[in-house]
């Protein structure tokens, strides 16, 4: 068990260094905003360019941090039923999540969003504006990469379930499940 907590650890290490990183987009995204706010507002130029920039960034931030959001236990969940359940509840119903939904899901995507992308730059797509950005297949690329993250987080996080429901009782007191039944313990 200790292996599958390894590579639990191992996947996630990318998604970490990612979505980290990806995290700062958010600054350029605002300094974007702010400057075609401005441009908009005090000079009454509009930008198509600009303001396509900021889905672009925005979307590439939500896309490339939502792995780190689910290993870190960011994500939107119910918290009203999740924490009254007991951790080993919380395991099994990440355990069935991952197995039903999450990573069929991602499994799809990522079959079918390669040729989106490489019909994309195959043909120079851009966008439906005249002036707007060229190159759309980067976008669609982001959004490869950052499904492909969520399928490390989410493999992760299906191998941190399985530690944690049948390994030994180390092992499983290292998962994040285990701490966060420690924190729910001390809150009553």
């Amino acid at each position: 068990m200790a292996i599958l907590l390894n590579i639990a650890r191992i996947l996630e290490t990318p998604v970490i260094w990612i979505g980290s990183r990806a995290a700062w987009l958010s600054v350029i995204l605002m300094a974007v905003i702010v400057f075609d706010v401005t441009l908009r507002h005090w000079f009454v130029v509009g930008s198509t360019q600009l303001q396509e920039l900021e889905w672009h960034l925005h979307g590439a931030l939500f896309l490339l941090c939502l792995g780190w959001a689910y290993i870190r236990g960011a994500h939107v969940r119910i918290e009203l039923l999740s924490d009254r359940w007991s951790a080993r509840r919380r395991a099994w119903v990440e355990l069935a999540g991952c197995t039903l939904f999450l990573l069929p899901y991602v499994t799809m995507l990522l079959i079918y969003g390669g040729d989106y992308v490489a019909i994309s730059f195959a043909y120079e797509e851009a966008s439906a504006s005249p002036t707007g950005l060229t190159n759309r297949w980067i976008i669609k690329g982001v959004m490869i990469l950052g499904v492909a993250l969520l399928g490390l987080a989410g493999t992760a996080r299906f191998l941190e379930a399985i530690v944690y429901l049948t390994g030994t009782a180390e092992t499983a007191g290292k998962t994040r499940f285990a701490a966060a039944q420690r924190t729910i313990s001390s809150r009553t």
